[in-house]
């Protein structure tokens, strides 16, 4: 590999949107020790600035089409990377606006808090652009650290504790596949950057160390079997730190994904869609039967979150241009609804100190606003028309059945309707049993802000998606030369019942 160390300005152009918010990591953590006096809000508000600052260059990039790659081909700036980028940074400003009343709540919450938040999404943002398995681990490492101190942010509640030591150790335990993955891989091709591997052969210690690859990045999206430390770690997290986990990494492990599967292994689509279908059953039909027996509006989440990434993966088993616009819009749908709905809990656990779901029963007397939006984003999760859940699924499952997978694709249909039952449940709570406490609900600006951002992504993409359908589109342009062997997949996955 060559590794060019001299950097011109044009090559620094491609690292403006990572350098300004360095720097801006920086100004908050200054802020933050030279000014210890200044409300935390200030701070958060500071984060924001940054975060949309950083947004704002990302979209010019987007839109003047600004692409390039650094150091030996290691890190890439295409339209992909841009699209994850923005996706991730979005959510990060949705997360901290989620947070301030959450963080006031607690005197012991400090400015590290949202340095670490905007910390974890640099390291994310450099994720979408790893193409190279060396880049891959450091910067999933960099990105994972905050998360570790952030989910046993809450020093005093034994449940945080506890979900962080779950974390960290089978965080560790994940970077050992990866790190040993990448060696096997290494030790058989020679190669580390994703289209270098492309013409090696499938020697038996190239797929164990790919295998070992994606169960280390199958515990990033959180897919069954690799899922374990979800529900606890939703459970015990604070809940904005909860939200945060739930939508950006999975979305920045999806971008290295994408580049693994349909570069690196493109020539193997014959051998691994049945390790993508299996996973992709395994993670709906038993996040989707297990969240029914859930009393805790977290853990319902968090086997929810698993579910969706089921449904994301049958995109991914697709290997098609189509399953990899399918993945963009799908995430981004989902981006919306998961946000809102924690914005939803965060509001109502303020008010009421419970995140039990028998605790929402009469929420629509006690903040009609709240129930109404909770509703929405639970039908969108569930995949309703006209909201953006349920085009979301549709272009997933056309992209599937386009590939003859109608096995998977009864199995995700049969996965929407259990679905349904639990998120009913909830809903059956909030508008028909009589409250527990029938006093008011109240939600501050920015929680507010947050919520109405939900609606509006949640059913603008719902009834009008095609501009968010062009940008997916011109976002994957890089894979429209992926073969489609369909003849080789329809006799291994045949249709249902034939």
């Amino acid at each position: 590999m060559n590794f060019e160390l001299t950097m011109s300005f044009a090559d620094l152009l491609l690292l403006l949107p990572e350098i300004l918010l360095t720097c801006w990591l920086c100004v908050v953590l200054i802020v933050d020790f030279a000014f210890p006096s200044l409300p935390k809000e200030q701070l958060a508000y500071l984060s924001v600035v940054g975060l949309v600052a950083t947004l704002g260059c990302l979209a010019w990039f987007d839109l003047t089409h600004v692409s390039g790659a650094l150091f030996g081909n290691m890190f890439v700036l295409d339209r992909m990377a841009l699209f994850f980028k923005m996706f991730i940074v979005g959510a990060t400003i949705l997360v901290i606006l989620v947070s301030i009343e959450y963080v006031n709540r607690f005197a012991f919450f400090r400015g590290e808090y949202y340095f670490l938040v905007v910390m974890s999404a640099l390291g994310m943002m450099f994720m979408a652009s790893a193409n190279d398995l060396l880049s891959v681990f450091v910067t999933l490492e960099f990105s994972t650290f905050g998360f570790y101190v952030l989910v046993a942010y809450l020093r005093d509640d034994l449940a945080s504790n506890e979900a962080g030591l779950k974390f960290f150790i089978l965080g560790v335990f994940a970077a050992g596949l990866l790190a040993y993955g990448i060696s096997l891989v290494y030790g058989e091709t020679g190669k580390l950057v994703f289209s270098d591997m492309a013409p090696a052969p499938a020697t038996p210690g190239l797929m164990i160390g790919f295998l070992l690859i994606f169960a280390a990045l199958g515990f990033k999206i959180g897919a069954v079997p690799f899922h374990s430390w979800i529900p606890d770690t939703y459970h015990g997290a604070p809940t904005p730190v909860t939200a945060f986990l739930s939508i950006a990494p999975k979305g920045a492990a999806f971008a290295i994904l994408l580049r693994i599967f349909f570069v690196a292994l493109a020539a193997f689509k014959p051998m691994w869609i049945f390790l993508l279908v299996g996973v992709s059953i395994l993670s709906m039909t038993y996040a989707n039967i297990v969240a029914i027996a859930q009393r805790n509006i977290k853990r319902l989440l968090a086997y929810s979150g698993i579910a969706q990434i089921g449904n994301v993966l049958i995109g991914l088993a697709a290997g098609t241009k189509m399953g990899s616009d399918a993945i963009l819009f799908y995430l981004l749908a989902y981006l919306f609804a998961n946000i809102g709905a924690f914005a939803v809990v965060i509001a109502v656990s303020h008010a009421i100190g419970s995140d039990e779901i028998e605790d929402y029963s009469g929420l629509n007397r006690r903040s009609p606003f709240l129930a109404f939006a909770m509703l929405l984003f639970l039908l969108s999760l569930a995949g309703v028309p006209p909201l953006a859940g349920f085009i979301g699924k549709l272009y997933i499952f056309v992209a599937a059945i386009k590939e003859g997978l109608y096995t998977l694709i009864t199995v995700g249909l049969i996965n929407i309707i259990i679905s349904l039952y639990y998120y009913l449940i909830v809903v059956k709570k909030m508008y028909i049993n009589e409250p527990i406490d029938p006093s008011p609900v109240s939600i501050s600006g920015p929680m507010k802000a947050v919520v109405y951002v939900g609606l509006a992504g949640t059913l603008l993409i719902g009834i009008y998606p095609q501009p968010f359908i062009d940008w997916v589109v011109a976002a994957t342009m890089m894979f429209s030369n992926l073969a489609a062997p369909t003849a080789a997949v329809i006799p291994l996955i045949p249709p249902f019942g034939g």
